[in-house]
């Protein structure tokens, strides 16, 4: 299997030598890491090419990394059905350059491009329809960011008196931040209740 990955690694490595950028395995699949500007070339490579054939486009994330120059990573799941392989691809972008888009390679990269834009923020150039796909109107921020608050910024809620939706910023009550001590997510810092006696040292009560 690695013998036939490195074949197939070395062979996309000379048809795409200006955009290639390194490779790597890992589980019995290969990802391949290119320029962002080529991305749709090195896709439409992979899907006509006979040795190659990478027809289906599964998937399409993102990776945060705050402390980086290029904090992101956009990687692309293909799927060869005729030679029952995958193949990763990735490359690195940042916060003001946009990727380019492959919808015209392959029209299911259309939501999938909308959803990472809409969970890390990045932009893709020529994409017909770039917009939030899975968060709310006027959602500020980027959830998958490692930097976007755990509760998020607002709430959104039904108001009973004024009969429609409301959005807020989030409040969280001092009740919701006093857990209680027998939480497993707070740990142990305390007697608890029925077990006073443990504090006799030997268990036998006073």
């Amino acid at each position: 299997m690695n013998e036939n990955l490195e074949e197939l690694s070395n062979f996309i490595g000379s048809k795409m030598a200006a955009a290639f950028l390194g490779s790597k395995f890992n589980n019995g699949e290969l990802t391949i890491t290119v320029s962002r500007e080529s991305i749709p070339r090195v896709c439409k490579f992979l899907r006509d090419d006979a040795r190659c054939r990478f027809e289906v486009l599964i998937d399409i994330c993102g990776v945060d990394w705050p402390g980086r120059e290029n904090r992101f990573d956009v990687v692309y799941h293909l799927l060869s059905p005729r030679i029952n392989q995958r193949i990763r691809v990735k490359l690195e972008a940042n916060e003001s350059a946009p990727v380019p888009s492959i919808v015209e390679v392959f029209s299911s990269a259309n939501w999938l491009e909308r959803e990472t834009y809409d969970m890390y923020g990045v932009m893709f150039s020529g994409h017909p329809d770039l917009r939030r796909i899975l968060t709310d109107y006027g959602f500020d921020g980027y959830p998958l960011r490692k930097d976007f608050p755990l509760s998020g910024y607002f709430e959104v809620r039904y108001d009973n008196e004024q009969k429609r939706v409301v959005r807020e910023p989030v409040a969280l009550t001092q009740a919701y931040r006093s857990f209680d001590f027998e939480s497993p997510w707070e740990g142990m810092h305390g007697v608890l209740p029925g077990d006073e006696k443990a504090s006799d040292g030997d268990g036998a009560g006073g």
